[in-house]
């Protein structure tokens, strides 16, 4: 066994928003990674358009820096349950993890999952109280609560023995102890190379390396990325490509090792390195590289199974092909077949019609992301309504059940109650956090489909939601939907002033004048239970006759415009969510309305 004390591999670990991608951006300035009059954005890990306009981490990323001629990678990982096949799979690829908590909302739903991922796999942890500058903060109490965490989840006695800094990522400031002088991260740097151990591992041995990331390179093909357990690879070097009964062989490219935010060229590297190869073909995630004459497979890596599918179709409404640029079947398929070679979290099945795929991914957020990147990649598709995914257990019906955490503000606390209690939530804890009650329910996944909207609705916008995936339980029993009906055009044309002024009454309105709509579309929200086809672009008659009321001004209340993850939530059973890279509509499945009332005929049977 050897031993690279030049070397150290960590990830970066904690609940959303609690820091971790503003701490990687504080250690890579300290340790001048970028020139000093070099523009360099916030949180420049988060490197994708929607990573920056949301504030978080959808995809994990690789960088390092360099201390006292230590080499340190770091790993920077999402926060968000839905992304959790990302958390799972690099945590093969370090020795030790960087466990931030929040000064002042102390360890939440998120924390405790990656934590248990954590300890699971022996990694070392070192735990950094971040935000202490918070005018809120409780440094101790959170202290207290880190502690109780890690022997809920039965930390070993060296894991419980676990180093703590206090930090202020933002000003890029780490302490031993709250009452020490600091304006550096030095702390933090010496305690990641005192406490986190450096990769052992047998350097001589026959090549094993596991593929826990893949990229795509428009030149070179597949690139995959992962941590060298055992021996060395050079360039050019024949590798086995092992994974359960496949093995294939092929030849190392390029070998890539990350230098602060590049990707550097090196002829080799040796055990403990995390690498990008070049050259391997059709590599997936999970495969083991090895050495060609001696080829070992490493123990592949589980990941949660999905919770949630959707149907992704072709576009068929009448404006179909106006908007995007990829709007064939052929198109939809190759892109959510590319998509899962990366998107380790994510299943694609086909079904009876050759334009509709089953995609099951971790939860809404993880299939919207998915949506979203595809239309502003030029792709036109319509959704159908989120479904949970059930499990036969034992001959029983079972339903995936969540975790939900809510933060709400004493006074609304009732009408979060009542609304959950109609989603089948139970409450299994609730304590006051400095004004806020800190709620923890246990729900049927199903249940959280629509409650974002709901809580926002019922908090007046102070209300904060967390949920994590906990395990499946026999079927609770049905969960009512939507209460309200909608308001359907039943003509296609360009939508009048007029037109709405006389339907506003009947609900609330999606659409503004001057759009264009068609037959079947949803132009709004009917005040009452059923579904009204109602025409939105009927046009004032022009007569000579005047009455007193005729040229009173209209007054049209603003639509209420919904964003893709509200238009998912939305949606019944028989609608669609039709998505270009210019709108999003909603609509029946079936446009045509007679066909439609006959459908519904049918099924009333």
């Amino acid at each position: 066994m050897s031993v690279n004390e030049k070397l150290r591999n960590i990830a970066i670990i904690a609940h959303v928003d609690h820091g971790k991608t503003t701490l990687v951006d504080a250690m890579l300035r300290q340790s001048h990674v970028f020139r000093s009059n070099e523009q360099v954005a916030e949180r420049v890990m988060d490197s994708g358009d929607l990573e920056r306009e949301r504030g978080i981490t959808i995809l994990s990323k690789n960088t390092s820096i360099l201390y006292n001629d230590v080499k340190i990678n770091i790993v920077d990982t999402p926060g968000h349950a839905d992304f959790g096949g990302e958390v799972q799979r690099v945590l093969n690829m370090v020795d030790g993890v960087l466990l931030l908590v929040d000064a002042f909302e102390g360890p939440m739903p998120q924390t405790k999952y990656v934590l248990r991922k954590a300890l699971e796999q022996k990694l070392k942890p070192i735990v950094v109280i971040n935000k202490i500058d918070r005018p809120d903060q409780r440094v101790d109490d959170v202290y207290d609560e880190v502690l109780e965490l890690f022997m809920e989840l039965d930390a070993d006695d060296e894991q419980l023995d676990f180093p703590c800094i206090y930090a202020t990522a933002r000003e890029g400031i780490a302490k031993y102890n709250m009452e020490d002088e600091s304006d550096n991260l030095v702390p933090l740097l010496e305690t990641i190379i005192k406490d986190i151990p450096a990769p052992s591992g047998d350097a001589d041995g026959a090549l094993q390396m596991m593929v826990t990331t893949l990229e795509a390179d428009e030149y070179v093909g597949k690139v995959a990325v992962g941590r060298i357990i055992r021996g060395g690879v050079k360039t050019n070097q024949s590798v086995a490509l092992l994974s359960g009964d496949h093995e294939s062989k092929a030849r190392v490219g390029k070998i890539f090792v990350y230098q602060g935010l590049k990707r550097v060229e090196v002829p080799e590297a040796q055990m403990g390195d995390i690498v990008a190869l070049t050259g391997l073909g059709d590599v997936s995630i999970g495969y083991t590289v090895a050495d060609a004459e001696n080829p070992e497979a490493l123990p592949t890596i589980n990941i949660d199974e999905p919770t949630l599918s959707m149907t992704f179709g072709v576009n068929t409404s009448p404006f179909a092909g106006r908007e995007g640029q990829f709007v064939t079947s052929r198109h939809l398929r190759d892109r959510l077949f590319k998509e899962v070679e990366t998107n380790v979290s994510l299943r694609v099945e086909e079904t009876d019609s050759a334009d509709v795929f089953k995609v099951s991914g971790r939860g809404e957020l993880h299939l919207s992301i998915l949506i979203e990147t595809m239309r502003r990649e030029g792709y036109e598709l319509q959704v159908g309504k989120p479904e949970v995914v059930y499990k036969t257990i034992n001959g029983q019906k079972c339903e995936p059940m969540e975790n939900l955490t809510i933060e709400v503000p004493q006074e609304y606390m009732g009408a979060v109650m009542e609304s959950l209690g109609t989603r089948k939530a139970e409450l299994s804890n609730m304590t006051e956090v400095s004004g806020y009650m800190r709620m923890e329910f246990v729900i049927p996944a199903r249940g959280l489909i629509g409650f974002r909207s709901e809580l926002l609705t019922n908090t007046k916008g102070n209300g904060i939601m967390n949920h994590v995936f906990c395990g499946y339980v026999p079927f609770k029993g049905d969960i009512p939907g939507r209460t309200r009906g909608s308001l359907v055009a039943f003509e296609q044309g360009e939508t009048t002033g007029y037109g709405i002024y006389t339907l506003q009454d009947r609900g609330t309105m999606f659409i503004s004048p001057g759009q264009q709509v068609y037959e079947g579309m949803i132009v709004g929200e009917n005040s009452r239970e059923l579904d009204i086809d109602i025409n939105p672009c009927k046009k004032k008659n022009v007569s000579n006759m005047r009455t007193s009321s005729s040229d009173e001004a209209i007054r049209l209340v603003p639509p209420r415009i919904l964003s893709l993850e509200q238009a998912l939530e939305y949606i019944n059973e028989d609608e669609l969510v039709e998505v270009t890279p210019e709108n999003i509509r909603l609509r029946k499945a079936i446009l045509d309305r007679t066909a439609r009332g006959r459908a519904n005929k049918n099924a009333r049977k």
